[in-house]
């Protein structure tokens, strides 16, 4: 009975962290070039079931294994959809999307003070007050030699990366892409963190100016997730108030006798 109410339990956690994943993709279903997250689920290790009575006193001869039972379901991990979206024009000079795989270099700055470098697709980029290319949440956009500084004038972006102001060229946006992106963590701000075990690759993409990536989120598809997994854990809730009346019921009647 118990194992019945812990399984229903599990269900019903299992759905509220798929539910926390779809809410937060619907959540940023507008930002530029988010990717979705997508849970991976895995069922708990399976027991042997055994019977409790010494089978040599049933009139049947058997075997006392009754066969395997598993607890249910589990997230084990939650993956990053890396496709891409679609490519929006803006007509904004600093808005960049790229064509391919690939990522922005970013420069950002830990609590401690030092300095990090993560990687984004959100091209949506700005100048401040020093006409350094940064991003809307005030990281700096990094090109083969640091920081970029793009003078006042005309600007012109090339699809490798070439940056030049009134036809002078200024820097080359550092442009990079990863062998194995699942490795990537997500940091906050759209922007992506590498662990040791992510390989660096040649950037092979290309990079269109006064354009932006749209998130690879499907509005639709993320509803009817929602609605599912609504569904699942209703019925895993139903079933825990079933165990628990049952129970319930059982200890009652023993009480009485």
């Amino acid at each position: 009975m118990n194992r019945g109410l812990y399984t229903s339990a599990i269900g019903m956690m299992t759905q509220m962290n798929n539910m926390d994943v779809i809410t937060n993709n619907i959540a940023n279903v507008d930002n530029t070039a988010f990717k979705k997250d997508t849970t991976v689920v895995q069922s708990f290790s399976e027991e042997l079931m055994k019977i409790l009575d010494d089978p040599s006193k049933s009139l049947i001869k058997r075997d006392n294994n009754i066969g395997k039972v598993s607890l249910g379901n589990f997230v084990t991990e939650v993956n990053t959809d890396f496709s891409k979206g679609s490519i929006e024009e803006t007509g904004g000079t600093y808005d960049l999307a790229i064509n391919g795989d690939g990522f922005f270099a970013i420069e950002t700055i830990n609590q401690d003070g030092t300095v990090v470098e993560k990687y984004t697709r959100d091209g949506s980029f700005t100048v401040n007050a020093n006409n350094e290319l940064m991003t809307k949440e005030g990281n700096y956009i990094l090109g083969e030699n640091g920081r970029i500084v793009i003078p006042n004038g005309s600007v012109n972006i090339s699809e490798n990366g070439y940056i030049y102001s009134n036809g002078e060229f200024v820097d080359r946006l550092k442009l990079v892409d990863f062998e194995n992106k699942e490795s990537l963590r997500k940091y906050g701000d759209n922007l992506y963190d590498r662990i040791d075990e992510t390989v660096e690759k040649v950037f092979e993409g290309n990079v269109i100016q006064r354009h932006v990536e749209t998130s690879n989120v499907n509005i639709v598809d993320e509803m009817v997730s929602m609605i599912n997994v609504s569904r699942i854990y209703e019925l895993n809730q139903k079933m825990v108030q079933t165990h628990d009346e049952v129970l319930g019921k059982a200890v009652t009647d023993i009480a009485r006798k």
